[in-house]
């Protein structure tokens, strides 16, 4: 029998009828069917036959009935009775009917066992296995439960105890297996549940604490591996992040190797991109330049709120807010107001220094006021800063500028009327307008403006004084013989040091002098040169060493004269000792004359004999090494590399020494073999 062959419900007996009634009307139980030997088809043969045997009797029973009845006067029989066209019907229908529904019986298949009744005390174990099966084999939870409580409460001793327990088993890890989908699902508190559903008190439920241990040692070891590649991600460790990833591969649990896997990779790809945005934020945020901060916190903000970088990206976004804010103070610090103001503008409000920034922007604006340097520039700006109100952290600053300011409208005042006064130019006026500046307090906040304008007339004051003077001198020099350039450096003397034009009088006082030591030493160095064109450095030298070691202005040119002359002086000393050297003709004193001739200057006179004196002594080391290596190869060798590169016969001693090596190591003949010869 199969699930579709058993109607969802059967109705209950009717309790309460005659036996006989019960025996011809219940419906046959499914022990007492196939399964104990009973034929079904017999039973059902023998209802129809009664029902026919019940029918067949009905015409007589009426008939006997109507005749037993007592006979009435008045009674008519009905129009219709009388109509044998109606009793033909009658007769017709009749069997007709009774033999369909006897047909229709002995076809119908034995019922079903009622099994929405199988909780009344008289149905059989058989029948509630059988029904228990059914249910389970929808392998559903629901539906598993349902067949274990059904057979769960059969006694222990009954026979089919040992088939019961097997199924209960088998259902048991049927609903294992449905829990665990779930887990491989990515269910574990479902997956979890559905287990516990297991009645605690059937044997296998000992695998359900198991199965669930298992469950959750898995899942906690993946949420491990996944929680520290996150870790690593924050980090910016991306490698290691893709080795833990690897390891979900390995996890016994389809969601955590598939699904989970994939969407960590997914996360570290974009975590490793939002990873390079972040690098390349932090190197334009390590620049002082304004559009490059700007662009580290554009890139900052485009990394989401999903990527594990979020949180380093918006803490960057104040720290590059604050440089800004610190480029803007430098800006102010040198006085330029307008660049200050332009960056604070362009600090973002997620820099979240708003507040910052407004104070900022007030005081530099009250500053700019103040620096235009009038009375009511000073005014404007004590009236802006009185407007940041005393709750605000610039509070104090801003009362500090204000008591400056106060004072300085006081000072600028003054100012103003000093250089109102200096503006005459004469030595009166510019000497008035430094005695009123004088009265600024060197406390003041003006004072440090007031000492250059003090600085300034002053130099006015001793330019105008001094102008005379040095005019004077330059007259004076404008002969330009000795004694009117010795006239204007006296004259020019009289100007003393610190005054304005003390520097300039400096500057045409050693044009001067120069040109007089010129005058004075020419003549030394015109003599000396003399003397060393007729050959003698020593007096040349002597006639111009004074000029050298009093520091006058041809020093520097008598002393490259005297350096000449005495490298003049070495050559000739080295010439002469190199000729002396060489009468001896042996080798060693032939190579010491080349050694000496050769440090002849190039520029020197002597230079020529010396490179021909040089190409003889090389030729006789020629000839004595030829001669030496008729008898001593080596030693021939020897003498030949003494000759210097510059000879005129060097190839040729190289050329020498080869063929010498040659001969004292020959190299090996190689002698081919002779083939015998084929006769044809």
């Amino acid at each position: 029998m199969t699930e579709r062959d058993i109607p969802e419900s059967w109705p209950p007996s009717r309790a309460g009828e005659p036996d006989d009634m019960k025996r011809l009307s219940r419906t046959p139980q499914f022990g007492e069917t196939q399964g104990f030997g009973v034929s079904a088809t017999g039973s059902t043969s023998k209802f129809v036959k009664q029902q026919k045997q019940d029918t067949s009797e009905l015409p007589l029973n009426n008939q006997s009935a109507e005749t037993s009845l007592p006979s009435k006067k008045y009674w008519k029989s009905p129009r219709w009775m009388k109509s044998w066209v109606v009793w033909a019907l009658m007769l017709t229908f009749i069997p007709g009917s009774v033999g369909f529904v006897a047909m229709a019986m002995l076809l119908k298949l034995p019922n079903a066992p009622n099994c929405p009744a199988i909780s009344r005390p008289f149905v059989s174990a058989a029948v509630k296995l059988h029904c228990a099966q059914i249910s389970a084999s929808k392998q559903n939870v629901n539906d598993l439960l349902q067949a274990i409580a059904i057979v769960s409460k059969i006694s222990d001793d009954h026979p089919l105890r040992t088939e019961i327990d097997r199924y209960l088993k088998e259902w048991s890890q049927d609903i294992l297996r449905l829990a665990d989908q779930n887990f491989q699902a990515g269910d574990l508190e479902e997956a979890i549940a559905t287990a516990r559903k297991i009645p605690k008190e059937l044997p296998p439920y000992q695998l359900v604490e198991e199965q669930i241990t298992k469950w959750e040692t898995i899942w906690s070891q993946a949420e491990g591996i996944y929680q520290n590649a996150e870790e690593e991600l924050k980090e910016r460790r991306w490698q290691s992040a893709f080795m833990l990833s690897a390891r979900l591969l390995r996890v016994d649990n389809e969601y955590w190797s598939s699904i989970k896997y994939d969407q960590l990779n997914n996360l570290i790809n974009s975590a490793r991109e939002d990873g390079d945005k972040l690098a390349n934020a932090e190197r334009l945020a390590n620049s002082k330049v304004v559009n490059n901060l700007l662009e580290a916190i554009k890139i900052s903000e485009s990394i989401t709120s999903e990527s594990y970088l979020y949180e380093k990206a918006q803490d960057l976004i104040p720290e590059i807010g604050r440089k800004m804010l610190d480029l803007a103070q430098a800006s102010l610090d040198k006085r330029d107001a307008n660049t200050a103001l332009d960056i604070a503008r362009q600090i973002p409000n997620n820099a979240r220094l708003q507040a910052e920034v407004e104070d900022f922007m007030v005081l530099t604006d009250a500053q700019k006021s103040a620096w235009i340097g009038t009375v009511y520039g000073l005014e404007t700006a004590i009236f802006q800063a009185q407007q940041v109100d005393v709750s605000r952290p610039i509070y104090g600053e801003a009362q500090q500028l204000i008591a400056r300011w106060q004072l300085e409208i006081e000072d600028v005042a003054r100012l103003e009327k000093a250089r109102s006064l200096a503006s005459q130019g004469t030595i009166e006026y510019l000497t008035a307008a430094i005695s009123e500046v004088q009265m600024i307090s060197s406390n003041n906040p003006r004072a440090s403006e007031a000492r250059k304008e003090i600085n300034r007339w002053r130099n006015q004051v001793e330019t105008i004084e001094d102008r005379p003077t040095l005019e004077r001198a330059q007259q004076l020099a404008w002969l330009n013989d000795m004694n009117s350039l010795q006239a204007a450096i006296s004259e020019a003397q009289q100007i003393r040091r610190g005054r304005a034009l003390y520097s300039e009088a400096q500057r045409k006082i050693r044009t001067w002098t120069a040109t007089v030591q010129r005058m004075q030493d020419q003549p030394y160095l015109d003599q000396a040169r003399m003397l060393a064109q007729s050959g003698d450095f020593v007096g040349a030298i002597n006639t111009i060493q004074p000029i050298v070691s009093s520091g006058r202005s041809l020093a520097g040119e008598a002393r490259r004269a005297i350096d000449d002359w005495q490298g003049q002086i070495r050559a000739r000393e080295n010439w002469s000792r190199a000729t002396q050297v060489a009468t001896a003709s042996t080798p060693e004193a032939l190579s010491q004359a080349i050694g000496l001739a050769d440090r002849v200057p190039r520029n020197s006179t002597l230079r020529m004999d010396a490179n021909i004196a040089i190409n003889q002594w090389s030729q006789q080391l020629l000839d004595i090494a030829r001669s030496q290596g008729s008898v001593n190869i080596p030693r021939a060798i020897e003498t030949a590399k003494l000759i210097p590169p510059s000879s005129s016969v060097y190839s040729t001693a190289q050329q020498q020494i080869q063929n010498w090596q040659y001969v004292l190591n020959p190299e090996p003949e190689v002698f081919e073999p002779i083939l015998p010869i084929v006769e044809q």
